[in-house]
């Protein structure tokens, strides 16, 4: 009895860690949306300056990719996870109090650093804690706590608008999610819970990646950690390099299928289908934010039943007819891409990434990074600004005008709605596949060993690539136009699937260890799902 009180404790902790890590990480990523419109004032920041400001975050993220792994792996996943907290808490601070712009950008790079260690650190720590029927809901649990942490930034921003200088608020509570995970885990072991064994029911269903002689024999092989160098990711050691393969690929056509980018234009879709006033246009903005979460759940829901190369090929295919059918009807009836940002006080000055941020992944945001109705409600910083928030009142109506150049919005109403409809599907896709079981796959193909230092690796080339794909997604539209953009998206989705298709193992129902022996006796490098069979061939093949 007293075991079983205590894994459901250890359960349930892990649950909570998991939750309140994607909150805070989606909270940080999408208050700036907010805040950034009072900063904008009470700085007088440029354009130039707001890219700073906003990309900060993204630089200490990717710093933190390139450390964090050796963070995690020497000194262990739960005591980086308090070190992360330590270092939140004082970023946090930094921006609740600071006075100068520096201040600012130093106080973002801190919050990106440690959201990024906590990111890898969370994900590892609970695929290690849970059972091997559990792994997939707890770990998915994290990408549910981005969402809602998103749509809790976007809450709290809309609140805060016409506070006097509201942005400190916006910044400070994400205080108190950080303090309850760092008193959440002070409860939890430093070394994983083997709550599981070889023995366990959960392979009801598994694709069978060895024959039974040989999963037998596994499951008496007594498990022994190894120690790896940096290096032997490339090397053909316990297949690595495959391992690697799997992981950069994942991460890599997570970014390359369009999610930094779709979403960062869905004001512009709302608008064009009839969300004309503000608060129409924010409603419509939590409505897709609530399909979002209701996506993840069901990914959490069928992560250890249907399977991860399931969830990943199906959530591909809708991503790539989802992102086609908007190329498609935007040849027909084209959005009209402007770029957005205006420098505060200076109604000429030039474009840059207020509608369009470069926000990270496994944390799109729901929404377009400023909704309409925020972005109407300049913040009151002073007395002194009436005339700055008049004026900005004034270029939220003419705003407001139809999309399209040159063509009424109302010739194309079914189109926008097949547009609109496609974009929801593509959230929804996401937040099955990529969203969640990305990372659910890399905290499970690689030994403990060096898992942390592989996840951070993989990790920096997502944000990486974030930052590439969100730096020249405008000039690419200029270059070859909107439309042909999305269907490049379309073909790389199609890639995608065919990649999973070849490459990705399934590892539902399997413990860590399994999962491990089978990499390093190299069954997956021969197909992912291969019959028992196809194997059985494979190895008598191997044996000569």
């Amino acid at each position: 009895m007293l075991i079983a009180c205590r894994a459901l404790l250890v359960l349930l902790l892990s649950a909570t860690v998991s939750l309140l890590g994607g909150l805070i990480f989606g909270y940080e990523l999408g208050i700036i949306s907010g805040a950034l419109l009072q900063l904008q004032i009470d700085f007088h920041l440029s354009c130039f300056k707001q890219e700073v400001l906003v990309s900060s975050l993204l630089i200490g993220a990717l710093l933190a990719s390139l450390v964090g792994g050796i963070l995690i792996d020497r000194h262990g996943r739960r005591r980086a996870i308090l070190v992360s907290n330590l270092v939140l808490l004082v970023g946090s601070l930094i921006l609740t109090l600071v006075r100068s712009f520096i201040g600012l950008v130093i106080g973002r790079v801190t919050v990106g650093f440690a959201i990024s260690v906590s990111s890898m650190a969370c994900c590892i720590y609970v695929s290690e804690m849970v059972a091997a029927h559990q792994r997939g809901l707890l770990v998915s649990l994290y990408e549910a706590g981005i969402t809602v942490g998103i749509l809790l930034s976007y809450a709290l921003n809309y609140i805060f608008a016409d506070v006097d200088e509201g942005w400190r608020y916006m910044f400070g509570l994400a205080i108190a999610p950080t303090a309850m995970q760092f008193l959440s885990i002070l409860f939890l072991p430093v070394n994983p819970v083997k709550l599981s064994s070889w023995e366990s029911d959960c392979q009801k269903g598994l694709i069978q990646l060895q024959d039974t002689e040989d999963r037998a024999a596994a499951k008496r092989e007594p498990y022994k950690e190894k120690h790896y160098s940096f290096l032997d990711l490339f090397r053909t050691r316990d297949n690595m390099r495959r391992r690697t393969l799997v992981g950069l690929g994942l991460v890599l056509f997570q970014q390359f299928t369009g999610q930094p980018n779709v979403l960062g234009y869905a004001s512009k879709i709302f608008h064009s289908v009839g969300f004309q006033s503000n608060s129409s246009a924010i409603l419509a903005s939590v409505g897709l934010g609530a399909i979002k979460v209701v996506a993840t759940l069901v990914a959490m829901a069928f992560a250890d039943k249907a399977g991860r190369r399931v969830l990943l090929m199906a959530g591909c295919v809708v991503m790539a007819i989802s992102v086609t059918t908007i190329g498609l009807t935007s040849r027909i009836a084209p959005l009209a891409m402007a770029r957005d940002c205006k420098a505060a006080g200076v109604p000429s000055a030039p474009h840059s990434l207020t509608q369009h941020p470069l926000m990270p992944v496994s944390s799109q945001p729901v929404v377009s990074p400023i909704p309409p109705a925020l972005g109407a409600r300049k913040s009151q910083a002073g007395p002194g600004f009436a005339a700055t928030r008049s004026q900005a009142k004034e270029e939220t109506v003419r705003s407001t005008g139809p999309p399209f150049g040159g063509t009424p919005w109302t010739e194309h109403i079914v189109l926008n709605w097949i547009t609109l409809l496609s974009m929801m599907a593509f959230v929804s896709a996401f937040s099955i596949g990529f969203g969640p079981m990305t990372w659910l796959v890399l905290s499970e193909i690689y030994p403990a060993g060096i898992r942390g230092r592989a996840f951070a690796f993989c990790n920096s080339f997502n944000w990486a690539a974030n930052l590439l794909i969100s730096l020249s997604f405008l000039d690419l539209i200029d270059a070859i136009g909107f439309s042909w953009m999305f269907l490049l998206y379309g073909l790389m989705g199609v890639m995608a699937v065919i990649f999973i298709y070849l490459f990705v193992p399934e590892t539902k129902g399997q413990s860590l260890e399994e999962i491990d022996q089978q990499f390093s006796r190299k069954r997956r490098g021969r197909g992912a799902s291969c019959t028992h069979a196809q194997y059985q061939r494979v190895e008598h093949a191997d044996s000569k």
